[in-house]
């Protein structure tokens, strides 16, 4: 059937999480609170091991990446969603839209190879030990992160080409707080068929490919934590790990259940909850999980802020 009332697009209207006057003060404040939390933990994060010449191996050198990534992958929604409640306006351009999700789809990219290569990172680490500052040279490290950048890159691009492709009605209201890809995919009077093969095709790739890789990393260190004689040598492997994979398991789990799931259901409120989860608690709970639990981080902070221990 051919669509009506096509026209060209110039602003979308981002509903948010809830429409209930009441509960917008509520959600600008715990949101506000937690966007703090995140950008104050991660630039924490970064500034110990940039400041400490002891934490400038691969393991630290990823996290402090991970950490920039997690501040950027947050700021592309929360910024403009404290703005919406506080303007009470859900308006966004059809430009703003599009560069909102092209950043969001890079660091969500960004984000889910950092875990894999840290992944990899702990393998070496726990299985090879001897070899490990031979594997891990600071070249390989460097590669790994500039080979994340380019991929997530041209993913996200590619996302984007594809969505500036399609067609919108007069219907451009989107049951999301930030211009999410499927939302969009689902807005358009086009022929999506395109868009919704690449999605999934890209997001089983790249996303399965990924999954399997740490998957496989954490079977061979489970493996290797078996064969540990000790039992204080188990719990301290065991304790550098455990942190990493929780975080994968909370990352993963919501972000691809929300893509491949989001043709089975029609609730867009629920999708959008799911969201919350990889896009807001994941990157707040970094500091806390990876971190500022850790004796090495815990140093170098005392003593950039002038304390002893």
């Amino acid at each position: 059937m051919k669509p009506e009332n096509l026209t060209r697009v110039s602003e979308f209207v981002l509903l948010g999480l809830s429409e209930e006057p009441d509960l917008q003060p509520l959600l600008f404040g715990l949101f506000f609170s937690m966007y703090l939390i995140t950008v104050l933990g991660n630039l924490l994060i970064i500034l110990a091991v940039s400041s400490d010449s002891h934490l400038h191996t691969p393991m630290y050198f990823f996290l402090s990446n991970l950490s920039f990534v997690d501040i950027c992958f947050t700021s592309t929604t929360v910024p403009k969603m404290l703005v919406n409640i506080q303007t009470q306006s859900k308006v966004i351009t059809y430009g703003g839209c599009i560069t909102q999700m092209y950043f969001f789809l890079l660091f969500a990219g960004l984000d889910n190879f950092l875990l894999t290569v840290m992944a990899y990172d702990r393998f070496v680490a726990i299985c090879h030990p001897l070899h490990y500052t031979v594997i891990m040279h600071p070249r390989l490290s460097v590669l790994l992160i500039l080979m994340s950048w380019i991929m997530s890159v041209l993913i996200s691009l590619l996302y984007s080409l594809m969505v500036l492709r399609l067609s919108f009605c007069a219907d451009l209201q989107i049951p999301h707080f930030f211009c999410e890809l499927n939302q969009m995919v689902q807005l358009a009077c086009s022929d999506t068929f395109l868009n919704n093969m690449v999605i999934y095709f890209v997001a089983v790739l790249v996303g399965g490919g990924s999954l399997t890789g740490i998957l496989y990393s954490y079977s061979k260190i489970i493996s290797c934590i078996r064969e540990i004689s000790s039992a204080q040598g188990k719990y301290k492997a065991f304790s550098t790990c455990a942190s990493h994979l929780s975080v994968v398991s909370l990352f993963y789990l919501t972000s691809l259940g929300v893509y491949l799931s989001s043709s089975a259901t029609h609730n867009a409120h629920s999708s959008a909850t799911a969201s919350l989860l990889y896009t807001v608690v994941t990157p707040m709970l970094n500091p806390f999980i990876y971190s500022l639990r850790n004796k090495d981080i815990k140093g170098p902070l005392k003593r950039s802020f002038g304390m002893t221990t």
